[in-house]
């Protein structure tokens, strides 16, 4: 199957728009700083500029759905955005939950197999609850752990979805549907490598894996695409059988939110190339294999629909006329 000279054109701009948009931004980073010089913005301690183009970095997807509508005379009619609640409600639950149980088991297969990064003394967290002022031996530090776990898997998809909503907007609502013309897992796995490719100038610039560590920026932007397979394909899945982007915005904010819960249990300075956060190649494994089992289990992706196909019941906003 090949894509239809209507969508190349649709695909381009969006590509351009999307890229160009987020790369334009990365670019102005570097020039006034980088992340750890940038300017700071007002006096809100951590407010920087780095920090607002970075949040404005993850909407470059979502002004590529936009331009390609406009440009190309697409319409609304395939938006993605019904919340489909009742009859995908369980679509919903695995993108809330399962990220969160992905990334846990992620963290504990790497400190299986590197023990030495783990603080089974919890003495990081023991100093941040005395530099707090409260005194560590009269708390239950494992107990607090699995309260603070259990309530960041609660809140951390809605704290995250504005952001996020950005990129699903465009990813899982645009390219991906887009590329079912190839055929739905090319979509998934072209999708998802472009995904990680866009991530590439925050990366050089040091964002998720600093810029110490042996074969930098290089193996980051590899890592950054490997991460990107794993987590594209899962999120990809989730919304193509609910038929809409919200529980791709989920789940994409459920990883952002509690991929760094292991660093409350981590002790050294262990590679951020292998983990323990989900953006390693120890710790992304078990969204590999989820990923691989969406891919490779012949009932995983039966009976979905080309989400071109998919209309809304209630269109948004009329963007452009047909």
């Amino acid at each position: 199957m090949n894509l239809s000279e209507l969508t190349k054109k649709r695909l381009i701009i969006y590509l351009v728009v999307a890229f160009g948009f987020s790369w334009i931004l990365g670019l102005v980073i570097l020039l006034t700083g980088g992340l750890d010089n940038s300017p700071q913005i007002g006096s809100t301690q951590g407010l920087t500029l780095a920090y607002i183009l970075m949040v404005a970095y993850m909407w470059g997807p979502a002004l590529g759905n936009l331009a390609a509508r406009v440009f190309t005379h697409e319409g609304t009619a395939n938006l993605l955005t019904n919340l489909n609640l009742k009859q995908n409600w369980r679509y919903w639950l695995i993108a809330w939950i399962a990220p969160s149980l992905f990334i846990l088991l992620g963290a504990a297969l790497f400190f299986v197999i590197l023990p030495q990064y783990f603080d089974s003394g919890f003495q990081s967290i023991r100093m941040q609850i005395a530099f707090a002022g409260q005194n560590p031996d009269t708390i239950d530090i494992p107990q607090l752990l699995v309260l603070q776990a259990l309530l960041a898997i609660l809140i951390a998809p809605v704290l995250n979805a504005l952001a996020t909503f950005g990129e699903e907007f465009g990813w899982r609502a645009y390219l991906l549907p887009k590329l079912q013309e190839l055929g739905t897992k090319k979509a998934l796995i072209y999708s998802s490598i472009i995904w990680g490719v866009w991530h590439w100038p925050v990366i050089a610039l040091g964002y998720n894996y600093g810029s110490e560590y042996f074969g930098a920026p290089w193996l980051g932007l590899i890592m950054m695409v490997w991460t990107t397979f794993g987590f594209g394909i899962f999120i990809g899945w989730v919304s193509l059988r609910a038929k809409s982007v919200w529980p791709g915005v989920i789940a994409h904010g459920a990883i952002n939110g509690f991929a760094a819960i292991s660093f409350l249990v981590v002790k050294g300075n262990p590679s951020s190339l292998l983990g323990p956060t989900p953006i390693g190649l120890i710790a992304s494994l078990p969204f590999i294999a989820a990923s691989l089992w969406v891919l490779l289990y012949p009932g995983a992706l039966a009976g979905i629909d080309n989400l071109e196909n998919v209309k809304e019941l209630t269109p948004v906003i009329n963007i452009v006329k047909k």
